[in-house]
């Protein structure tokens, strides 16, 4: 690496410049656009602003690197992911402050990210094993039908801010742990936590020139390198994790270049608490789940319907377990909730809070901010009509709704009134009850007696409806490659004519 692109720690750093990453090399000149800290609003880095032209070659370079690849036995990938495994840790503390800085991570949900990361790493390592292939049987005498996986080719992956180093693994590493080779487009609200420190770790650990890139754009100039993703033929797949209403637009310009798209979109997650469940473990789980990074993830508990037989002991432990949760600078490491991303986040969240007060909700703890740091939000007696009630989209910020219900069954429809369906959790003793529900839920996941944040390197994550298509973990493999059929005949076949 040149002096330019070394990714400092953000807690020692000066204001720094970044560079693409394109074809093994880290590039020189070029426009920039400042990436400023939401907490304070100090400078932390110039990123370089790139377009059509980096796009271009990102992606031709990724098309060059390819062959080589994914023709890489698995015994050298799986050195080169279990070193990058290695390198994530040891620079916990230095990607900690810099997603403290840029996206307002608090330690916990950062250190969270890293240590998930490197321990999906360490399983992909081995993807490089699995079976991929079946023996058929044929009809045809002496015939003998292969079916085979091969990796896509070139996989344009477009990476977020919220989770955004662990997100952005994803986004890199399950395509190429089956044989593609990847370019990368960071959100601009967190260009180094979504890319380009993966890009970093990726060259110290020797993958190849080529096999990853990363291009960076400024705010509001990513449709160029779309355009590239889209009009590239080399370009096999978009794997993008973001808003479905994004993802609709992208979509469209998919179906149109007949591209696969791979897409981890938005949840209006919610649990489920019945009358004989713990009340202190439910109330710990739905903090967590719900104010975890302020309630910017996608798998965020947003409202949680609890038996009226244990609601008001539910809200009065939630407000008061809530309403202590710890305010401030994400670069203290014993602060909670920190600052949202940008003022349109902050707005969008006191607006939904102040149009269900005004419908007649009960603020139960919350409702404040300071500067961008918004106070972790939990409304009960919300009415029908208010704009955060079930069915609504996110909201991107620390709001909880809470709901009395009498009837678990009418629970469970309001639960499923709502287009998206990628996470819920439900709260019981009774775990046979717990399961018999959870197979009605439309969500591609769902914990019993665990928040609805639970996630580990090995289980595969995804959604249904408008919570998107595709899933992490091994069961990527029907994503990032096709089937071939290969046949083999021993002897003369007979024809018609």
């Amino acid at each position: 690496m040149n002096e330019m692109t070394p990714i400092q720690s953000a807690a020692q750093s000066a204001a720094r410049r970044t560079t693409h990453f394109i074809d093994g090399r880290w590039s020189e000149g070029g426009p920039t656009f400042p990436d400023y800290n939401p907490y304070n609003g100090e400078l932390v880095a110039q990123i370089a602003a790139g377009g059509r032209a980096e796009a271009e070659a990102a992606v031709a370079a990724a098309a060059a690197a390819f062959p080589a690849w994914s023709a890489m036995p698995p015994a050298e990938r799986q050195r080169l992911f279990l070193k990058a495994a290695d390198i994530t840790e040891r620079r916990l503390d230095d990607i900690v402050a810099t997603m403290a800085a840029e996206n307002g991570s608090s330690k916990v949900f950062a250190a969270f990210q890293i240590r998930l990361s490197a321990a999906m790493l360490r399983q992909a390592a081995s993807y490089g094993y699995m079976p991929y292939g079946d023996v058929l049987r044929s009809d045809a005498p002496g015939r003998v039908a292969l079916v085979t996986r091969k990796p896509l080719g070139v996989v344009a992956g477009f990476t977020p801010w919220n989770g955004a180093f662990y997100l952005a693994w994803r986004a890199f590493l399950l395509p190429m742990a089956f044989g593609n080779t990847t370019v990368i487009k960071p959100s601009e609200e967190a260009p180094m936590s979504a890319g380009l420190i993966h890009a970093e770790i990726l060259e110290e650990a020797g993958f190849p020139a080529g096999s990853f890139n990363v291009v960076t754009h400024a705010p509001g100039a990513a449709a160029e390198i779309a355009d590239v993703f889209f009009e590239s033929r080399a370009v096999r797949c978009i794997n993008f994790t973001g808003s479905d209403k994004t993802a609709r637009m992208l979509g469209e310009r998919a179906g149109r270049a007949l591209k696969r798209m791979v897409l981890e979109l938005g949840g209006f997650n919610p649990m489920i608490v019945l009358a004989d469940a713990d009340v202190d473990h439910a109330v710990r789980a739905a903090t967590f789940g719900a104010f975890l990074h302020q309630g910017q993830v996608c798998m965020n508990t947003r409202k949680i319907y609890v038996d009226r037989a244990i609601h008001d002991e539910f809200v009065e432990q939630l407000g008061a377990r809530v309403g202590a949760l710890k305010q401030g600078d994400p670069a203290d490491p014993s602060v909670i909730i920190g600052p949202l991303i940008n003022q349109r986040a902050l707005d969008q969240t006191a607006a939904r809070i102040r149009d269900a007060l005004d419908r007649g909700a009960t603020l139960v703890t919350g409702g404040t901010s300071q500067g961008l740091v918004h106070a972790p939000t939990v409304l009960a007696h919300v009415p029908p009509d208010a704009i955060c009630t079930t069915g609504c989209d996110e909201t991107f910020g620390p709001l909880l709704v809470v709901e009395a219900f009498d009837d678990a069954e009418q629970a469970l429809a309001d639960a499923q009134a709502t287009p998206y369906g990628l996470s819920a959790s439900i709260m019981t003793r009774d775990q046979a009850r717990a399961f018999a529900m959870a197979q009605r839920l439309d969500a591609g996941i769902v914990h019993i007696n665990a928040p609805t944040m639970a996630s580990e390197a090995a289980l595969p994550v995804g959604g249904t409806k408008d919570s998107g298509w595709g899933r992490s973990g091994h069961y990527a493999v029907e994503d990032f490659t096709e089937i071939r059929l290969t046949t083999m005949t021993d002897g003369p076949s007979r024809y018609p004519f």
